[in-house]
């Protein structure tokens, strides 16, 4: 377990801190306290603070961090009936999704009315330890009880994967008692207290500066008892929760290990698609220049995402209303613990943990204006993903309306899923991720057995080329004669596939098909017959390079929100706008998929700013060629 101190230090909310930091944060005297309400304005105004409960849940979250230490949290103040002085903590803890280790409730609070709040709020609580007595902060009794009770670190970890896993986006309360051997001052500070809080009433104290009030002059009334009580009991609720923390990570690896590989097929929840592809930590180098200069530093930027064109995809469609099941494998180490924690959102019940094996890693490098100048990828663990593994989950791919395959899996499992295709008749989603990888279907006549497919131009002409289909020998570059290229290429794939979508970047996508009815029919077809094809082209939406930040997942944003248009019966423009929108969100956005991605912001209707023009209309004759 590493510790990490959270804080704002000039404008930035930090995630662990040096020394240095720690020690300005103790000793500085113009530090403000932060809470949720307070981030955006510190952070605008570039300035320094200390997070209370609220934010550093928030920042912890962000993090993939799953438990958290504190003192004691806040609460309902007392007469906060009347004043409704609520803490922040209490609602923070009814909206995000990590477990928070104190020593209750500070027992200057209205504890009675704390824990009636928490359960209206529908925060699990919990008692670490043989009682269900809930702790007053400086001492292990308050005269009032928990819910629960948890006697051991296993307990509270399995009480906390729970939690995650039900996916009920609300935090779990674990209090610990103070050790005894330091509660016997406990009724010295209790009278203390009492004494403090009349003077701040007194007083006029208000808000958030009751607390420090009361608490230093707690510590003066008991001669600094308080203090040692109260560094004792940060002190055990470290200890309680580290030790919370490793049973979490342990238990995690081996429920994950066992039901995915010891208990074949067995999955979290229905799904209604399954995606099968691959899972990476993804690392995005921005240059703060135009042109790269290879061979030495450039300045620029550095940020660690979540991706693989699978995981994109079905985030995507878990975002869009959707329970896709992804099946992937991802190695037993740090990087697969913090992918599958920030995939609580979706249904990872299909990846297998591996033990002598690295989780995949990519590395793209952008320039100023987002164009993608080199990218590395180790994903030699993707090749664990084979027909044998996938196949312990044949029932659930054989009921879905629609699979969803990237290239990045070994050409057997393709061929496979493929065959089951054929058997069960089933909707089959071609993903490419690149060149290379774009021939394997059609390496042999497992290509015949998909429905659709969306390669960009470049990987639609190795697709042909792999069929001993001439190509031109170099891709055009203005846009007639681009649309003109594609929908060639996409003629003799159409024999079979029932709808191609080509990507063409800054030019939009061609979508390739049935006519039918002046447009194309993008709904699954349960029998294939031979109509007269088309396309449509669609332009791109207008995104400046200034607001791109990320370029590794706008094609499978595309992907995933066209495939849930068609899963949601959407006519065709609907599902190619959706698409268009989920890609310039993801543009604009550090992570591949962007966690603003909802169905609101992908409907058209809705995004009454975007004036969508009418797609062009592409005739493609079996012996005449293109017309426009």
């Amino acid at each position: 377990i590493t510790p990490a101190t959270v804080a704002v230090i000039d404008g930035e909310i930090r995630v662990g801190l040096s020394a240095d930091e720690l020690n300005h944060l103790a000793q500085s005297k113009s530090l403000l306290k932060v809470s949720r309400r307070d981030l955006p304005y510190v952070v605008s105004k570039g300035l320094s603070g200390g997070t209370t409960v609220s934010a550093t849940m928030i920042a912890a979250h962000r993090a993939g961090i799953s438990v958290f230490v504190t003192g004691g949290i806040g609460g309902v103040h007392r007469d906060g009936q009347n004043s409704l002085d609520i803490s922040a903590d209490l609602t923070e803890l009814s909206r995000t999704p990590i477990a928070v280790v104190s020593a209750g409730v500070k027992s200057i609070l209205d504890i009675g009315r704390t824990l009636e709040f928490l359960e209206t709020q529908g925060v699990c609580v919990a008692t670490y330890g043989p009682s269900e007595d809930f702790p007053a902060f400086f001492t292990p009794h308050s005269g009032f009880t928990s819910a629960y009770n948890v006697h051991n670190p296993s307990e509270a970890a399995k009480l906390i994967a729970s939690a995650l896993l039900l996916g009920l986006q609300n935090g779990v309360l674990i209090a610990v008692p103070i050790p005894e051997e330091h509660a016997a001052a406990g009724q010295q500070i209790e009278e203390a207290i009492q004494a403090a809080a009349t003077e701040a009433s007194l007083k006029g104290i208000t808000g958030k500066d009751v607390t420090p009030f009361i608490l230093q002059k707690v510590s003066d009334l008991t001669q600094g008892k308080s203090l040692q009580s109260n560094i004792a009991l940060i002190r055990n609720n470290a200890k309680v929760g580290s030790q919370i923390a490793c049973a979490l990570s342990k238990q995690v690896r081996e429920k994950t290990s066992k039901s995915l590989i010891s208990q074949p097929g067995k999955v979290t929840a229905d799904a209604d698609v399954v995606v099968i592809g691959g899972i990476n930590v993804d690392f995005i180098a921005k240059g703060k220049t135009k042109e790269l200069q290879f061979g030495q530093t450039n300045p620029g930027s550095v940020f660690q995402s979540f991706g693989g064109v699978g995981r994109n995809i079905a985030d995507s469609l878990s975002r869009l209303g959707h329970k896709p099941l992804f099946i992937s494998a991802t190695g037993a180490d740090a990087n697969g613990d913090a992918e599958l924690n920030y995939c609580k959102h979706m249904n990872t019940s299909g990846v297998a943990r591996l033990d002598r094996h690295t989780t995949a890693t990519y590395c793209a490098v952008i320039n100023e204006n987002g164009e993608l100048s080199l990218g590395l990828g180790d994903m030699d663990i993707h090749q664990e993903i084979t027909e044998r593994y996938v196949s312990q989950f044949e029932r659930q791919i054989s009921s879905a309306p629609l699979v969803c395959l990237d290239g990045n899996i070994p050409i057997s499992t393709i061929n496979y899923v493929c065959l089951l295709a054929k058997k069960h008749n089933i909707n089959v989603w071609f993903e490419p991720t690149d060149k290379e990888k774009a021939r394997k279907p059609f390496l042999s006549d497992a290509w015949k057995f998909l429905s659709y497919s969306s390669p960009n131009l470049a990987e639609l002409c190795i697709m042909n080329k792999t069929l001993g289909i001439s190509t031109p020998d170099e891709l055009p570059n203005t846009l007639d004669e681009i649309l003109k290229a594609a929908a060639a290429l996409s003629r003799p794939l159409l024999e079979h596939l029932h709808c191609l979508v080509v990507t063409l970047g800054p030019h939009g996508v061609l979508l390739c098909g049935e006519h039918e009815a002046g447009t194309i029919n993008l709904q699954p077809r349960k029998l294939k017959k031979r109509k007269q094809i088309c396309a449509l082209h669609y332009p791109a939406m207008t995104v400046t390079p200034e607001e791109i930040l990320n370029v590794s997942g706008a094609g499978d944003s595309l992907a995933g929100a066209l495939i849930a248009g068609i899963l949601q019966g959407k006519d065709t423009d609907t599902c190619v706008q959706m698409g268009l929108l989920a890609a310039r969100t993801s543009l604009s956005s550090p992570h591949p998929i962007s966690p603003m991605l909802t169905l609101d912001s992908v409907d058209p209707n809705k995004i009454q700013t975007q004036k969508w023009q009418k797609p062009t209309f592409v005739k493609i004759d079996q012996d005449s060629g293109i017309h426009f």
